[in-house]
């Protein structure tokens, strides 16, 4: 058939959609098929160059605040406005402003963040590091890693070969009232001495001594029930087991077993070692008015 024929068999259009059809190009490419370079493709091409340039990390302050539960995206924006709102320590009123889930934001001085909340307690098991740091061998991190999406970390440590409770969480509220040392949530941990703790050492760290010039208080220290002088039951209000191992230092004994058996009112009934949990709504509660 020759182009002229071809040509008489289109479908005939008129006015403005035919002229606009007739002014397209089309090239020929080597396998016979056509691509068009009418204008009416060009804002689907643009869309596919957007999509694939869109920064997945990034998330519009608005929508930030928001997701943290402050307050509605309209009234986010009028927050912003005002200058109630920084990132990464500066003020920002900029509309549309996008910032990344690991910049520091803070509505009127404090800081928040977008996450749902979350709590994780685990039975730590020995040979695991409490740590979120990447190349220390096996890490807590490894064992919760499928409990949450949101980016929770470890309250305080437990050293690699000390076992028992450890809870992780992403609200900052809950990991301050951890650390302050004087309103802190206290820990029960069931320790092993490689001899029999003295009476009169018992006596010194019940009532509280100095190391270097600094006080070392404990809520309670006891011998365990049925057991020999040397398994010792310690609870204090500190987020580390450095601590632990400082008190009975200073009175020349090795410890051979730190193992933590409650965190405020939490304790591992129901949880093995080496299990987490989500902790219910009671929990959570309770915990936020220790």
């Amino acid at each position: 058939m020759s182009r002229h024929q071809g040509s008489n068999r289109k479908r005939k259009v008129s006015g403005r959609q035919g002229a606009g059809q007739r002014r397209s190009l089309e090239r020929t490419s080597a396998n016979g098929k056509h691509d068009s370079l009418s204008r009416g493709n060009a804002p689907f091409k643009s869309k596919t160059v957007k999509k694939q340039n869109a920064n997945l990390d990034e998330i519009r302050l608005n929508k930030y605040i928001a997701n943290s539960g402050i307050c509605s995206r309209r009234e986010a924006d009028e927050n912003i406005a005002i200058g109630l709102v920084t990132v990464n320590g500066k003020i920002v009123t900029e509309m549309g402003y996008k910032v990344k889930l690991n910049d520091e934001v803070k509505f009127d001085g404090r800081r928040i963040n977008p996450e749902p909340k979350a709590y994780v307690l685990l039975n730590k098991p020995k040979g695991f590091a409490t740590t979120t740091s990447e190349g220390k061998g096996r890490t807590v991190m490894d064992l919760v890693a499928n409990a949450t999406k949101a980016k929770i970390k470890p309250i305080g440590r437990l050293g690699r070969n000390s076992t028992g409770l450890l809870l992780f969480t992403n609200d900052d509220t809950v990991v301050k009232k951890f650390t302050n040392s004087k309103t802190g949530v206290p820990r029960l941990f069931h320790i092993e001495l490689d001899k029999n703790l003295k009476y009169e050492d018992f006596k010194k760290i019940q009532e509280g001594f100095k190391i270097e010039g600094k006080l070392i208080a404990v809520e309670e220290i006891s011998y365990i029930e049925g057991a020999s002088k040397n398994e010792i039951g310690l609870k204090i209000k500190n987020t580390g087991n450095t601590i632990v191992r400082t008190i009975f230092d200073a009175f020349n004994y090795d410890i051979i077993k730190i193992d933590c058996v409650a965190i405020g009112h939490l304790t591992k009934k129901d949880l093995p070692r080496g299990n987490w949990k989500l902790l219910s709504n009671q929990e959570i509660n309770t915990l936020k008015m220790l």
